[in-house]
């Protein structure tokens, strides 16, 4: 039953895309459980122990031969590490002999709970698959015949779930599975490219699936009572249950996804914990990891999660979006969970409307500056977002959000331009700008007129064209109106660029009248800069007498002096010895004439040449 003044949740099963711990709080440790004995291997009892990393015996120096002289007496070869296989710190229990038990199916009836729970006990060993993976190859296979017995036992039998039982089953689970991770092999925490990078498998991984796939059909089972288990499954458990999702192993992180999703269904006690929990996770790994393995999974669970909220939103939700979900599209590595991030920003939008306006202005206001693929996919998930707006809401956010449109159509990345002119191909989101075109068009046509001709890449010249085409189309009259804008404006800029011109060159004569202007270092550099034109390969830079210092021009300085004054100072510009290839200068030149502002749009008047085109 819900608690008293909080909303039932429903958490429905639709699935977001699919994927490709905070310090435990201070309380007193529970060494017994129901009256049973303190487990040596319990969480409690292991974080009491002292954390012991193995180290490499060293042999010592008596021991090496007197022949070899450095090879040691009986040493063991050295395994050479694989670097795509990793394990974690157990706790290696010290005694690691199993007796095989009776099967439970072969016990009396009155005699299978006690057979179940020392089979749960039984496979509260730890063995050893680190450092010496050979090692009790007998115990460990007896541990997983177990293991499958158990999880085919509470699967088809009914009543095995017995309140005596509910205590081991977890205890089991927590021993196995909460242990200290192995240090990242990705520490600068670098994008993962799933088709050339190989993810880090956890050694002992035959016992832990099994593990892992027991308490899921102990969860998922009949007789599971949850009023029952939460003396067990507190926020302790939860805590140490999220450590784990920084797992390398993509198999690992997936069986956790479904054992978290089935916690927060079935506990709704710990529904805010859980929150809060992936929240802090999360503002960690934007404001200092900026590393983290399972925030796909985490932002998978919470895909189905925000799909249950009720209406209306409480203000804990929408603080989640704001300051959780939309900085986390700075990161880095978003290309690692950017799916699952753009599903949960447009559930919420799906939701609640209202949200669109600070939604919009957060992802412009991390708008990436010089990562082209980043910037594919914020306008991926802005499409997204377009697919879902209403249109009051879209009349809010129109110019900044056409603004930076404009931006990405004008990239000289072609992906960039390539993906931001698809825009003009959805009926939804031309229907918005159709509605609003006396104040988009004049955002939109400059930047489709700039790049008509001058872009590099032939498919964005295609592209442009049938956006021009569709605007025409749209509103003819408007549309020529915006045309004659825009030369007016590459007009205004041509006087402006003649009237800079002519202000610097009045600049310059006035600097050369000054007598103190040789004694400025480097004052050739700054002089016609904007009015000269580079000299080509057959010309020669000259420096006319005035330029020269006074010590050169005068004629009582040095008897070679004369011979410098009769011939201006020729300053030899040093050629290149490759060889010219004169399809390379014609391809340069044309594409520089393209830039020039003399190249104007294409009026209403030229459709039939554009059709033809």
């Amino acid at each position: 039953m819900p608690r008293k003044g909080e909303k039932k949740e429903e958490i429905k099963t639709k699935p977001p895309p699919p994927a490709g711990g905070s310090p435990p709080p201070n309380g007193p440790k529970k060494e017994a459980i129901d009256g049973l004995p303190p487990n040596p291997h319990s969480p409690s009892a292991l974080a009491s122990q002292p954390q012991v990393v193995p180290r490499m015996h060293v042999t010592p120096a008596s021991s090496y031969s007197n022949v070899a002289g450095r090879i040691p007496v009986g040493s063991p070869s050295i395994r050479r590490d694989n670097r795509n296989q990793g394990s974690s710190h157990f706790n290696v229990s010290a005694k690691r002999d199993l007796q095989k038990l009776p099967l439970l199916k072969d016990a009396p009836p009155n005699g299978r709970e006690e057979l179940f729970i020392q089979k749960l006990r039984q496979c509260c060993v730890i063995f050893d698959f680190n450092m010496d993976p050979l090692s009790d190859l007998k115990d460990k296979e007896v541990k997983r015949a177990a293991l499958n017995e158990l999880m085919e036992y509470i699967t088809t039998q009914r009543g095995v779930i017995t309140d005596s039982i509910y205590p081991e089953a977890i205890q089991l689970f927590a021993v196995n599975a909460f242990r200290t991770l192995p240090p990242n092999s990705n520490p600068s925490g670098a994008e993962f490219d799933p088709e050339e990078d190989e993810p880090t498998l956890e050694t002992s991984w035959p016992h832990l699936q099994i593990v892992y796939e027991f308490f899921l059909h102990f969860l998922e089972a009949q007789d599971f009572q949850p009023n029952t288990a939460k003396k067990f499954i507190d926020q302790k458990f939860v805590v140490q249950l999220l450590e784990l999702f920084d797992s390398e192993d993509p198999r690992e992180r997936d069986l956790l996804k479904t054992t978290l999703h089935r916690i927060y269904g079935k506990f709704l006690g710990l529904r805010v914990h859980i929150r809060k929990q992936i929240s802090n996770i999360f503002y960690r790994f934007i404001y200092e990891t900026e590393r983290h393995n399972g925030v796909a999974e985490l932002l998978e669970i919470l895909g189905s999660i925000i799909n249950g909220f009720a209406l209306p939103l409480k203000d804990e939700h929408k603080t989640f979006l704001l300051r959780v979900l939309i900085p986390l599209h700075k990161v880095k590595s978003l290309s690692c969970y950017h799916p699952q991030l753009a599903y949960c920003v447009v559930q919420f939008l799906e939701k609640d409307p209202s949200l669109t306006e600070p939604v919009v202005t957060g992802l412009l206001k991390y708008w990436p500056k010089v990562h082209s693929p980043k910037e594919v996919m914020f306008l991926n998930e802005l499409e997204e977002i377009l697919d879902v707006m209403e249109p009051v809401e879209f009349n809010k956010v129109m110019q900044p959000l056409c603004t930076q449109i404009a931006r990405c159509i004008s990239s000289t990345h072609f992906q960039v331009s390539e993906r931001a002119l698809y825009y003009w191909s959805n009926d939804y989101i031309m229907s918005l700008v159709s509605e609003n075109c006396e104040v988009l068009f004049p955002i939109i046509l400059p930047a489709l007129y700039k790049h008509s001709k001058s872009h590099w890449n032939k498919t964005i010249h295609g592209l442009i064209y049938n956006a021009l085409k569709i605007f025409m189309d749209m509103n003819q009259k408007l549309f020529d109106e915006c045309n004659a804008k825009y030369k007016e404006s590459l007009e205004m800029q041509e006087k402006q660029h003649e009237r800079r011109l002519e202000v610097w060159s009045k600049i310059e004569s006035l600097a050369l009248q000054n007598p103190q202007i040789f004694k400025v270092p480097h004052f050739r550099a700054t002089l016609g800069v904007l009015n000269e034109r580079p000299p080509t390969d057959s010309q020669e830079r000259v420096v006319p007498e005035s330029f020269l210092p006074p010590d050169l021009t005068d004629k009582s300085a040095d008897s070679s002096s004369p011979d410098i004054l009769k011939k201006p100072r020729h300053l030899m510009r040093r050629k290149s010895g490759l060889p010219h290839d004169f399809e390379t200068a014609q391809a340069i030149h044309s594409y520089q004439a393209a830039e020039l502002p003399s190249a104007t749009p294409l009026s209403s008047s030229e459709d039939s040449n554009l059709s033809a085109q």
